[in-house]
């Protein structure tokens, strides 16, 4: 084999090997936009570059070449090419190969490689003794070109160059067995399109609605991403957001801790960045939001009693209130009533009855929150009118004109009568009594004054101590004069909190007006012994 063969086949072997490499990355990249099948019809001018005899073999530029290609994707086909060299002087040639092309897509310009093994025919006329001579030998095509698209089914190829190695056996046609054929072959001519597949269609995200999509403050959401239509091999990394809350993201999900947050809507936005974006593949977003609901509002309770709930007028009464707030916001307390007056502005309040009538009284309470829910409960207080204050009354009078020798005796009939006036004292022990005795100037003369005082002093001594033994306490008894005439001792009842404010009586100098000796028993005389039998 001559050194130029060898570096024929070190070169073909080199080419298959890039070209496989390059194929077996290509068929992962699958991709849509592209023909299922094309078919390209061009002239073709050709240089088999073989000498045989001593004579050069012709161009051809009479030729033709036909490629049918099965693209597995956007880059990656198999190719079957024919072509044919029929209008040269000295020789013809055709090819029928298959291989592998790759081809780079672009909107104006889509160049292409490819590299093709299969048969080569040769041809010869006028260079062998015999004159004709057919061969048909191994032969491979390596080369590129590249093709500008009309429309979507038609593309011109503008330009292909290939460089053609054929292996044919000549002998005994010629000196050698082995003769090469190392050729160009060029073309140019139209590619029609089939089996247009769609274009990929462009990635989209869309967000799942919030889960819940309705909370209360604290309760958490969950929101998801997804993106369709990821290219084979692309990878994209998300981002989160919220306009509210604290938000963990984790991938494709996220979740938001809605403590604390007002109520109101919030939105949940996440991004997806394409690691290799295609041209005019900026980043993803889609967006979900939800709703923090407001508290339920509870209005305040409240209940009212007054203490006490029955006064004389004039007398207060205090009123409390007793609220209950379940949603523990701040109170505030207003008071009305009905009759009296009312104050106060905290959970208690003070009625004045001074004033009122008798009769209930309403006090009205309302217990307000801030956000303005209210309470009501009222309380009765039940106004009493006084009885008049207590009034000394005359109990009675004794006569001392019966004894005309001792006008100031106390006699059994004025004994009998202050008996009575006694029983009263022990019965209301809370009561005073006033005795006022009165003298005569007519029938006393000169001695009323005294008489009058002797009377007073002489009732009060029965009642303290006389015989009947009342022992009324002499504290309780005030003993005084009067301005009126008669020879009689008044006694007055004096209640508790009563006064005696009798005109003209004056009160008695006790210690200047002696009370007569306690009468001692008679003795009864000593019964006789009965005389002896």
């Amino acid at each position: 084999m001559s050194l130029r063969q060898r570096a024929s086949g070190r070169m073909i072997a080199v080419l298959v090997l890039l070209v496989l490499g390059f194929t077996s990355s290509a068929v992962l990249a699958q991709d849509t936009g592209f023909p299922k099948f094309d078919v390209a019809g061009s002239y073709s001018w050709y240089n088999p570059g073989l000498r045989v005899n001593g004579i050069n073999l012709s161009n051809d530029p009479a030729g033709f070449g036909i490629a049918l290609t099965y693209n597995f994707n956007k880059v990656f086909g198999l190719e079957l090419d024919g072509a044919g060299h029929l209008g040269n002087s000295n020789n013809q040639s055709g090819q029928f190969m298959i291989g592998p092309r790759l081809t780079w897509r672009q909107e104006h310009f889509q160049p292409f490689f490819h590299a093709l093994v299969g048969g080569d025919v040769l041809t010869i006329d006028s260079a062998v003794p015999t004159g004709v001579y057919n061969n048909l030998g191994i032969g491979t095509r390596l080369g590129g070109g590249f093709d500008i698209p009309i429309n979507k089914r038609i593309s011109w190829r503008m330009f292909q160059a290939d460089w053609v190695w054929g292996h044919h056996n000549l002998y005994p046609q010629v000196p050698t067995r082995n003769s090469n054929t190392m050729g160009a072959d060029l073309r140019t001519g139209i590619v029609f399109n089939f089996g247009i597949a769609p274009p990929l269609p462009p990635m989209a995200m869309t967000c799942s609605a919030a889960s819940p999509s309705s909370v209360m403050a604290g309760e958490p959401v969950s929101v998801s991403a997804n993106v369709t239509n990821i290219p084979p091999k692309h990878t994209l990394t998300y981002a989160w957001k919220s306009s509210g809350g604290k938000l963990t993201g984790n991938g494709t999900g996220a979740s938001v801790d809605t403590a604390g947050l007002a109520p109101g809507q919030y939105t949940v936005t996440a991004t997806a960045t394409d690691a290799k974006p295609k041209k005019d593949q900026g980043p993803l977003t889609c967006s979900s939001n939800f709703t923090v609901n407001e508290p339920p509002k509870h209005p305040p309770t409240a209940s009212c009693s007054a203490n006490p709930t029955t006064v004389r007028a004039g007398d207060p009464s205090t009123i409390t209130v007793t609220a209950g707030n379940p949603d523990n916001r701040p109170l505030t307390y207003n008071y009305t009533t009905t009759a009296g007056r009312v104050s106060g502005s905290g959970t208690t309040a003070m009625l004045d009855t001074a004033g009122a009538n008798a009769g209930p009284i309403t006090v009205s309470a309302t217990v307000s929150d801030d956000r303005g829910l209210t309470a009501n409960c009222n309380a009765t207080v039940n106004v009493e009118v006084p009885p008049p204050p207590p009034q000394a009354s005359q109990l009675n009078s004794c006569q001392f004109n019966i004894d005309k020798k001792r006008p100031w005796r106390v006699d059994n009939t004025c004994k009998a009568i202050l008996d009575e006036v006694a029983l009263r004292l022990q019965r209301e022990a809370d009561s005073k009594l006033v005795i006022v005795g009165h003298g005569d100037d007519a029938t006393d003369k000169k001695n009323a004054a005294q008489y009058a005082a002797e009377r007073a002093v002489n009732s009060k001594a029965y009642l303290s101590g006389g015989e009947a033994k009342q022992q009324i306490d002499p504290s309780r008894i005030e003993v005084r004069t009067g301005a009126a005439t008669g020879q009689t001792a008044d006694y007055w009842l004096v209640p508790a909190g009563a006064t005696f404010n009798a005109e003209g009586t004056q009160t008695v100098d006790e210690s200047a007006v002696k009370a007569p000796a306690a009468k001692k028993p008679a003795k009864k005389p000593a019964k006789k012994a009965p005389a002896a039998q």
